[in-house]
């Protein structure tokens, strides 16, 4: 479940980095099967390809379950997605990378080598009027000193602290910190900016960085760890000394 939660966002990234592979003749036959399924509109057999949760760019919601997914299909695969797809050609447009999976083009679609959608990175107009909708939303419900954000990244929750980090743009991250019994719309106790995201290894996991003096604050996001790993971790350091180190749970991403 975890790894799920965040491969949307490790695809993403990896799709501009990694070398792709030619598509095996197997793995090209139920490509071929798909772009069938999806030409003849049927619905039904693209939702028993999706490995669920689907994950949307935040802050729009994952689609759950098969029900959610034939709700929103047309959503995600409007005109554009769906000719991508029915116009590929599953030897030359289909690439397998690595043990990530096969991906369409530059990565708009991946799936599995058992032919489960694991992603879809495209996104329709539709979608992206809702990202913006739901943007404007949330720049309502924050504290007026932090509305300002370009797009929210994640809130995560602690035992004691609640934290939202927010992207500014131009990779100028935000830090914003409460007590956990307090209120986004709450004056925030902390603030820092100028955060720098880091990938931590290959397997997708990765956090972000905030300096305020000889303090550093840390914000980890565990992909793939142990079965008893968190889904993320506040990890606060001075001097180079932890002074404070909490599992912390995903409440937006």
């Amino acid at each position: 479940m975890k790894c799920k939660a965040l491969f949307f966002f490790f695809l993403m990234v990896c799709s501009q980095f990694v070398q792709s592979q030619e598509l095996k003749p197997e793995y090209q036959k139920f490509i071929s099967t798909f772009i069938s399924e999806v030409k003849n509109n049927n619905k039904n057999a693209v939702a028993a390809r999706i490995t669920f949760p689907l994950n949307r760019e935040n802050p729009i919601p994952s689609i759950r379950n098969k029900t959610e997914f034939l709700k929103r299909y047309n959503e995600i695969f409007d005109k554009t997605l769906i000719d991508k797809i029915v116009k590929s050609n599953p030897a030359k447009d289909w690439s397998e990378v690595g043990w990530r999976g096969i991906m369409l083009y530059q990565g708009d679609l991946w799936i599995d080598t058992n032919g489960k959608i694991i992603s879809i990175n495209y996104q329709s107009d539709a979608e992206k009027k809702q990202k913006n909708s739901l943007i404007a939303a949330q720049k309502k419900n924050v504290n007026s000193s932090i509305s300002n954000f370009k797009k929210p990244i994640a809130i995560l929750e602690t035992s004691k602290f609640r934290i939202r980090i927010d992207d500014l743009g131009n990779d100028n991250y935000r830090y914003a910190s409460w007590s956990i019994k307090k209120k986004m719309t709450d004056t925030p106790d902390l603030i820092i900016e100028n955060g720098v995201f880091f990938a931590d290894g290959t397997g997708g996991n990765h956090h972000y960085e905030f300096k305020k003096g000889n303090y550093v604050y840390e914000c980890h996001f565990i992909v793939l760890g142990e079965d008893n790993s968190p889904p993320a971790q506040l990890i606060i350091t001075q001097n180079d000394k932890t002074i404070l180190e909490q599992n912390a749970k995903i409440v937006s991403r």
